[in-house]
């Protein structure tokens, strides 16, 4: 058994802002269910999660999140690094916990089971996913996503983790700067090196390489799955991603 925590304190302040009125993303309403609510329930019949902490805005997420006996919330910080650590506070003892981000909607229990079945050696602090384009654009043909071209493949990045709690503390600060250089080249240069951003732009850096510089430059033993399930990979942060989840989930 696993502990889960979904991270549901992002700021409803960038381009969703203009489809709705939420304080928090995670409270954007879709289909008469907060965003929020599709990745809790996926979570709920995952019969290898145990425990549920949700970090974000607790009193919004109380008058309008249904809260079972498995699951807590937690008030959120300020900002990634201390949201996490806020919710693994709340999980003592927890070996292993299951990360998700509150907007990935379409997630299902086949997907976060195919990743969790993916994750078999406990020895690695933390697995991460990426889904092949062709994967996500066969099941999403409208969907745009951000891609990755290295020398074996074309990828988008996943929006759950599993990760060893006791390694987080240290590599979170990295991490996070990471997550917020991914889109600058001139920050990935800094935190990356030269040599290797100039082999990544030329696309002929492959995947066993990269996983094995983001390990260093964190510290940690991580490990790359590749998964089939595109819903792990799209996640909703401009009207275009809401306006696809409506049409999806509307479809259901």
């Amino acid at each position: 058994m696993i502990d889960a925590l979904v991270l549901a304190g992002s700021p409803n302040d960038g381009p969703l802002r203009a489809c709705s009125t939420a304080n928090y993303e995670a409270l954007i309403s879709i289909k008469g269910k907060l965003m929020v609510e599709y990745v809790v329930e996926a979570l709920r019949q995952c019969e290898r999660v145990r425990r549920i902490a949700i970090v974000g805005p607790r009193k919004e997420l109380a008058n309008h999140l249904r809260v079972g006996e498995r699951e807590l919330l937690v008030e959120h910080g300020r900002d990634l690094t201390e949201n996490v650590l806020l919710g693994l506070k709340q999980l003592p003892g927890a070996r292993q916990v299951l990360l998700v981000t509150s907007d990935i909607p379409l997630i299902t229990k086949r997907a976060i089971e195919d990743f969790i079945d993916q994750c078999k050696d406990e020895e690695v602090d933390l697995y991460y996913p990426i889904v092949p384009r062709e994967v996500v654009e066969k099941r999403f043909a409208a969907c745009k996503r951000t891609y990755v071209k290295l020398k074996d493949g074309v990828y988008t990045g996943g929006n759950i983790f599993l990760l060893n709690p006791a390694i987080v503390e240290e590599c979170m600060p990295m991490g996070q700067k990471l997550v917020e250089a991914r889109k600058s080249p001139l920050k990935l240069c800094r935190l990356v090196g030269f040599m290797f951003l100039i082999r990544f732009l030329m696309k002929n850096v492959t995947l066993e390489e990269a996983q094995k510089k983001v390990s260093r430059l964190l510290g940690i033993k991580g490990r790359v799955v590749i998964s089939m399930c595109p819903e792990v990979g799209v996640d909703v942060d401009k009207p275009c991603d809401l306006e696809l989840v409506n049409q999806q989930l509307g479809s259901a």
